[in-house]
């Protein structure tokens, strides 16, 4: 129920790591996916880049090409291997591109290109050609985190990226995410790593029964909590 978000307002800066904690049923999530539109907001407006999105006379596939997704289970296509999958989305893209001048061959060329660095610098080029059922659920996430970047988003949101993880396997992929943010990209991850919201977040939200609570920098998020509500959420899970 999208009005669970009544009374939500607020901007995210450019370079910004903002996370977002909250009890299970808060509204984390939706508020997440109603930032691009995966949910239809029933009311409010959405400006990203200077358009409001929310508007159903926008092409939201458009601004879509401009913001990543990173989910819960990863949702990476299992009849493609893993260099299919992160080429998928730019090649799509660009061969419908009225305004590319290049090839398609060219495109799929510099797509493969672009893929298999990627894959270099997260450790997985080995595994470009096979599929994800192969991989552990570490190397899932991360491929899922590669293929985002690979459309060179603006901003990447990350739907509790580890909480579908092996302990063991959460480390790996949380160092991803800190090396994104000290590059300068803009994310919004819901999460329940107070570790990481601790170290890397710009900002921190509080989100209980669809409304923000209580948002600060780290230091006084946790140090300081004023919300009594959020006093009790953190006395709960430190």
């Amino acid at each position: 129920d999208n009005k669970v978000l009544d009374g939500i307002d607020m901007n995210i800066e450019k370079g910004e790591i903002v996370v977002v904690i909250g009890p299970s049923g808060s509204g984390k999530s939706t508020f997440l996916r109603c930032l691009n539109c995966m949910e239809d907001p029933t009311g409010g407006q959405i400006i990203f880049n200077g358009v409001d999105i929310a508007d159903p006379k926008v092409d939201i596939n458009v601004h879509r090409r401009h913001m990543g997704m990173v989910f819960q289970h990863f949702n990476l296509f299992n009849n493609k291997t893993v260099l299919q999958n992160i080429m998928l989305a730019p090649v799509y893209v660009r061969t419908h591109d009225k305004s590319e001048k290049k090839s398609k061959r060219q495109i799929v060329e510099e797509a493969k290109q672009e893929a298999l660095e990627l894959l270099d610098r997260i450790g997985l080029r080995d595994k470009a050609d096979v599929y994800p059922s192969t991989l552990s659920g570490g190397q899932k996430q991360r491929v899922a985190i590669v293929r985002s970047m690979a459309m060179h988003p603006d901003v990447i949101l990350f739907d509790e990226p580890t909480s579908a993880l092996d302990p063991e396997m959460v480390g790996e992929v949380l160092e991803l995410m800190k090396d994104l943010a000290k590059e300068g990209m803009t994310m919004v991850v819901v999460t329940h790593e107070m570790g990481f919201a601790r170290e890397v977040a710009s900002r921190v939200l509080f989100i209980d029964d669809g409304q923000i609570k209580e948002e600060a920098a780290p230091a006084e998020f946790f140090e300081h909590p004023k919300d009594p509500r959020l006093q009790e959420f953190l006395s709960k899970i430190l």
